[in-house]
């Protein structure tokens, strides 16, 4: 016989399952790079077998998925990549020390303690060498804002991911060829009922810890050119230059 524990984590379960394939990319997914796309309930993540980083991640963080209890974290090889096509926890050994970075997720695990899918943030898949300060600052004051726009009530989808422009540095405990990004764009879009509204920000690795990330908006238009991605290549013609020509969209609603 189920506990009530029980069924309320299979309905939970039936809900994200439900929602999420379709949910996590607004106007379809990013386009544009070659690589392997897994498709999980709170995340779709489009993996390079060179860089052994994903090339973007989508999610949508909503009032539900966020404000669970305090999760851990253990991190994983990807399950359902090819172990030379990603990373495992030894590769990470001594990168704090040599490096100065953390294990920095790219779908943060805050955005969706709330759901029985909290563990598949921890994936090393979706986590990257990111500088501490970088992650520390400027990167979680983002993730936060994008948080506290959810709480008011909005679906917000983003697509997060790495920009390679100079040599940030190796891992020195990987035995997997690997590249390191030197930064990272994050577009973070609500769509109410067609009304799209939109802010994309780019933030280098070296970017001090007392950063703000409000002077590092930037158009879409200037993060597909940088990264080759078409990162909403559904979306209509007609809005392309208010949504992805401009900034200052969503700008005022993140807090800057």
């Amino acid at each position: 016989m189920k506990t009530i524990t029980q069924f309320t984590f299979v309905i939970i379960t039936l809900l994200y399952s439900g929602i999420a394939s379709a949910a996590n990319c607004v106007y379809g997914c990013p386009t544009g790079k070659s690589g392997q796309t897994i498709e999980r309930p709170i995340y779709t993540l489009h993996n390079n077998s060179s860089s052994k980083f994903a090339n973007w991640v989508a999610y949508q963080v909503t009032p539900h998925t966020i404000d669970g209890p305090s999760r851990s974290r253990t991190w994983r090889a990807d399950p359902d990549i090819n172990p030379a096509h990603t990373l495992e926890p030894a590769d990470y050994t001594d990168a704090a020390a040599v490096l100065g970075t953390d294990r920095g997720h790219q779908v943060p695990l805050a955005a969706f303690s709330n759901t029985p899918y909290w563990a598949m943030t921890n994936y090393l898949s979706n986590i990257t060498p990111q500088a501490a300060n970088l992650n520390q600052g400027a990167w979680v004051k983002l993730e936060t804002a994008v948080r506290n726009l959810a709480r008011t009530g909005q679906h917000v989808y983003v697509v997060t991911g790495p920009l390679y422009e100079w040599y940030f540095g190796t891992l020195p405990g990987a035995d997997e060829s690997h590249t390191i990004p030197s930064g990272y764009f994050k577009v973070v879009i609500t769509n109410n009922a067609g009304w799209v509204e939109a802010s994309a920000y780019i933030m280098e690795q070296n970017l001090a810890r007392a950063a703000s990330f409000c002077p590092r908006e930037v158009t879409i238009n200037q993060v597909e050119a940088r990264t080759g991605l078409n990162i909403m290549p559904t979306l209509p013609a007609y809005k392309e230059p208010a949504v992805e020509g401009q900034v200052g969209g969503l700008k005022k609603k993140l807090g800057c």
